[in-house]
């Protein structure tokens, strides 16, 4: 007998409230130039337990790791390859700011071909570009995978991703970006979250701290610093006396759902008007129960299957019409919410309705 079960309307949600204090102005926003720049390059890893490329599905695997052993010396023109040992990779990287010489960074590997596993390989020497095409660092190094294959004759197990890793301080700096910080008379503050309170209140907050009017707020996501105006020996003296200076950023009302974890977060000034609602589940089953019917003793005929489905929908008992009233805080909003005695399953799709009905004013973003 076959069983089908559909819920209408099964999600869990969960809501969080903070205090809203003050944050640091490095944490609210970019300075001008002082940006890390992405690396990407193609090389081979080798050292795999039989779980790499299969050369055959994998033409490009055999390709590098020819020019790899004809760059070591060895001729190769001519020759099969058919190892299991080896897997094509992309790694990737994040070259900091200010990131000289010699230095080192992390990497990223992740392979691009049919290997399995990645686990206990070693990347082989692979140099790293930006946009503009240069290399900027050069990779190398053991691989810690991100996850485990285990495989027998009938059964394989996976856990997270062995096809992808990283090498800590896997890869070192060889040519350093092209910025000279110190040479800059103003400085463009930008803001992560573009806002006019908040921009106006890094302003002040600047202005204060110095005592003179050093900072100008551009736009909603821009403050202007003027490094001469600030009278410090350089411009790095100036960030780092700016970056650790307080000020309390202004929000959006927001209302973010995740409907596949079921995850609900509210901001603190979400506001709810003053609105009824009224909610029920709806459940359908259907069952699949079939009758094998035979027939008669030395009478010709074949076994035939009748099919028998029951099918049965079940409305479950609402809530009624309940009240909402206004809400001024976060608490009260989801005191008035959770008042409505419903399972928090069903709140997305009740904050959705608000939503519609006008009466929710947040921006309401579903994820």
């Amino acid at each position: 007998m076959k069983s089908f079960l559909i819920l209408v309307g099964v999600i869990f949600s969960f809501s969080f409230q903070a205090e809203a204090g003050p944050v640091r102005l490095k944490d609210l926003v970019e300075f001008d130039g002082v940006r890390g720049n992405d690396l990407v390059g193609y090389g081979l890893v080798v050292g795999l337990n039989g779980t790499g490329d299969g050369l055959r599905n994998s033409p490009f695997t055999e390709e590098i790791m020819a020019n790899i052993l004809e760059r070591l010396g060895v001729n190769v023109s001519g020759e099969q390859f058919r190892p299991k040992n080896v897997a094509a990779v992309l790694v990737t990287a994040a070259l900091p700011p200010f990131a000289r010489s010699g230095s080192q960074i992390d990497i990223t590997v992740s392979a691009i071909g049919d290997a399995k596993s990645l686990l206990g390989g070693t990347l082989i020497m692979t140099p790293l570009n930006a946009a503009d095409g240069q290399i900027y660092a050069v990779a190398q190094g053991t691989i810690i995978a991100g996850g485990a294959v285990a495989a027998g004759d009938g059964a394989e197990v996976t856990k997270g991703v062995p096809t992808a890793g990283m090498i800590p301080s896997g890869a070192r700096v060889e040519r350093e970006i092209e910025f000279n910080l110190s040479a800059l008379s103003t400085l463009r503050l930008a803001l992560r979250d573009a806002d006019f309170t908040t921009a106006s209140r890094i302003e002040q907050a600047i202005n204060n701290n110095f005592g003179r009017p050093v900072a100008f707020m551009l736009d909603s996501g821009t403050v202007r610093l003027s490094i001469t105006e600030t009278r410090m020996a350089s411009v790095a003296h100036a960030l780092g006396r700016i970056e650790n200076i307080l000020v309390e950023p202004e929000r959006k009302a927001r209302v973010v759902v995740d409907q596949r974890s079921g995850t609900i977060v509210m901001g603190e000034d979400v506001r709810i008007s003053r609105v009824a609602v009224s909610q029920g589940n709806l459940t359908l089953r259907i069952e699949e129960a079939p009758i094998a019917v035979q027939p008669n003793p030395f009478a010709e005929g074949e076994t035939v299957i009748v099919p028998r489905t029951t099918a049965e929908i079940e409305e479950e008992p609402g809530i009624g019409l309940a009240e909402i009233p206004n809400g001024t805080s976060l608490s009260e909003v989801i005191g008035g919410l959770n008042a409505l005695g419903v399972s928090p399953r069903d709140m997305i799709d009740i904050l959705k309705s608000i939503k519609a009905a006008g009466a929710l004013h947040a921006e309401f973003i579903v994820r």
